[in-house]
């Protein structure tokens, strides 16, 4: 079961993102604060749930949260300054559009740069250990595919509806057969380096 961490006295955010490993598309991040005591069975890890039950629980996020915000770095920052930077510069763009500053922050994974004076706690894998987290990795997850499926329908080609940007075989075929666009991560090894091949001496 996955664990509250919010309580009266602590206004505690969590924090996660979604799209790091993409070939295109931005990176986007979440920040979540719940009210004490707040549970709800079907939250997890964006990963272990399927779309119909992101969808679902966006909705409940998004109507039972104190307080939620929604960030995102484009392909061409996550290019000058490199995704590591862009994950967390989105996560900071999310609390900026926070109402409040939080008590703390507890971010998913083992990397952050302090925001503000807040001071946060960093959780190996707290998107399937903790609501907050396991809510903004939800969050992050179906605001960044939402956006996807609407560059779907300026670049068809690349499947990204489908695929949101990840590298597939259909997205790397598409790009070997069609080039790049701007949302591509120019940054990023789009095709596989050839395999060498073996040569007599």
């Amino acid at each position: 079961m996955l664990l509250a961490k919010t309580s009266s006295q602590l206004l505690e955010a969590g924090c996660d993102e979604a799209g790091r490993g993409c070939l295109a598309g931005p990176v986007f991040a979440a920040a979540v604060i719940f009210p004490e005591g707040f549970y709800h069975p079907l939250l997890n890890d964006s990963k272990q749930v399927g779309k119909s039950q992101r969808d679902r629980l966006r909705k409940i996020v998004e109507s039972e949260a104190l307080y939620w915000a929604v960030g995102s770095c484009s392909p061409a920052e996550i290019d000058e300054i490199n995704i590591l930077n862009a994950s967390i510069l989105a996560m900071h763009r999310a609390l900026d559009k926070l109402p409040i500053d939080p008590t703390i922050i507890a971010v998913d994974g083992n990397r952050f740069t302090p925001y503000k004076r807040v001071p946060h706690c960093l959780e190996i894998k707290g998107d399937a250990r903790f609501l907050h987290i396991a809510a903004a990795s939800i969050l992050a997850k179906t605001h960044r595919d939402e956006m996807m499926e609407d560059l779907h329908f300026l670049h068809p080609d690349y499947g990204w509806a489908h695929n949101a940007g990840y590298p597939t075989l259909a997205h790397r075929n598409a790009i070997r057969a069609f080039g790049i666009t701007i949302h591509h991560r120019k940054s990023f090894r789009l095709l596989p380096k050839p395999a060498l091949k073996n040569r007599a001496i």
